[in-house]
Formats: C-alpha cells, structure tokens, sequence
C-alpha cells in the first residue's frame, strides 16, 4: 500500500513539474525562429550559371559514388570471396556483414590505391586549377579506371556486350564504349569470385564428408553433421592462416 502511495505521489509531481515548464516556457518572449527561403534569381553572368551547373555536377557525381565504388572496382570481387569464406566454414554470421563489408571496402581503397592517383595527379588537382576543362578532366579521370576494367575482364565477356550493343568492331581497346566494358568487368569479376570460392569449399566440404561417414558408421544418424564439423573447420583455418593467405591470394589475383 504505502509503495502505490509513492508511486502515486512521484506521479503527481512530475505531471506538476511539466505543467510548470509549460507554463514557464509560455510566460517568455518568443524565440525568433529563422526562416529558410529558396529562390531561382536570374544570373548575371555566364560563370555564375557554371558554377551552379558544376555544383549539380558534383551533387549527382557524389549520388554515383556507392554505385561507382561497387561496379567499377573490385570491391565485387572481393565480397564474393569473403562471403563464400564464411559459407565454406558453416559460420553463418560470423564474421558479420559488417565486418565483412568493411574490410572489403578497405581492401579495395588499398587495390585502387594507384588508380586513384593517377586520378588525382592528372584529373582532379589540373581542375581545380583551372589547367583543364571538365570534359577534359573526366576523361583523364575514367583512363586509369578503364585500364583497370580492361586488365580484370575477359575478352569473351567483352566481345559479348560489343555484339549486343550492335555497335563497330573496335580496332582497339580505346574504341570499346565503356557502357560494354563495365557490365563486362562486372560479370568477369563475379565469375572470378565464384571460381575462388568453389576452391575454398574443397577443403571444407572434404571435413563434412569424413565427419558424416563417421557418424554414419557409428550409427548417429540424429546428430548433425555441422554440429562437430565446425570446430574442425575452424581449426583447420586457424592453423593455415586462413585469412592471411586469403587476403593476399585476393591481392596478388588482382593484376
């Protein structure tokens, strides 16, 4: 009884307590609130209505970048292999998407490390000032990317998108369009994943055949498999080393 009381009684002092705030806060002078006004004024010079057109520029280049980093890098690759790690091993969450996505995004700042300064050296720091114009400078920008594209993607998949497009047979490479390059570096590079991962899937699949038969033979038909494959599994990884050897058979793969 006397619990309900209290309870009764701290009830009725806090609504108190928010009346009086309210009632405190309404008694003061009013707080100017600022207001925000957007208008399309007329330009009064051609540079002004540039520089408006390169900010919308910007705004939209910086929309792509998730999809950019995706696509045009090997970030692709990467998350395939390290997802088919995680399969292979039987641990369904661990390591976490997260974790996983992160490293593959660190992983591929360091892989496009080169490309991304020869970029910088040759697009970006010319531009800003103001040796080249913009249609010069995103040229020199997709250069290094698309030499990247071309090392990493086969010629049939290449070939396959240039008979599609029903566009010329290029003399070279420079001739290819890079709406046929990029979705052919794209498939390229979602085969080379899965051929890695089926790789990494020998070794562990052989552990969940040996762990089966002996169940099997022992006449524990009920008790799953994984349940004693797993520690197996990860201490097989843990004794090869496996992230190390994976992380640098993915570098030394990328050319």
């Amino acid at each position: 009884m006397n619990r309900n009381r209290k309870l009764i009684i701290i009830l009725i002092a806090t609504i108190l307590l928010i009346c009086v705030s309210f009632q405190a806060s309404y008694g003061e002078p009013g707080i100017p609130i600022p207001s925000i006004i957007i208008n399309a004024d007329e330009d009064q010079s051609p540079r002004e209505v540039a520089s408006s057109l390169e900010i919308l520029f910007i705004l939209t280049v910086l929309t792509l970048v998730p999809s950019i980093l995706i696509m045009m890098t090997c970030f692709t690759r990467i998350i395939i292999i390290l997802s088919f790690v995680r399969k292979a091993i039987s641990t369904q969450t661990t390591p976490p998407n997260q974790v996983l996505i992160g490293l593959a995004i660190f992983l591929t700042f360091f892989i496009m490390a080169p490309v991304g300064s020869e970029i910088n050296e040759k697009a970006i720091q010319p531009y800003i000032n103001e040796e080249i114009s913009q249609e010069i400078a995103l040229e020199n920008a997709m250069k290094p990317v698309r030499e990247f594209m071309f090392r990493q993607t086969r010629s049939k998949d290449l070939a396959l998108f240039v008979d599609i497009s029903n566009s010329e047979i290029p003399n070279n490479i420079e001739d290819i369009p890079s709406k046929a390059l990029i979705p052919a570096f794209i498939i390229s590079e979602i085969k080379t994943g899965f051929e890695v991962g089926f790789i990494l899937f020998i070794p562990f699949i052989v552990i969940d055949m040996v762990v089966a038969s002996t169940l099997m033979s022992m006449g524990m038909m009920m008790l799953p498999p994984v349940m004693i494959s797993l520690p197996f599994k990860v201490l097989l990884f843990i004794m090869v080393d496996g992230w190390n050897l994976i992380i640098k058979s993915i570098i030394m793969g990328i050319k």
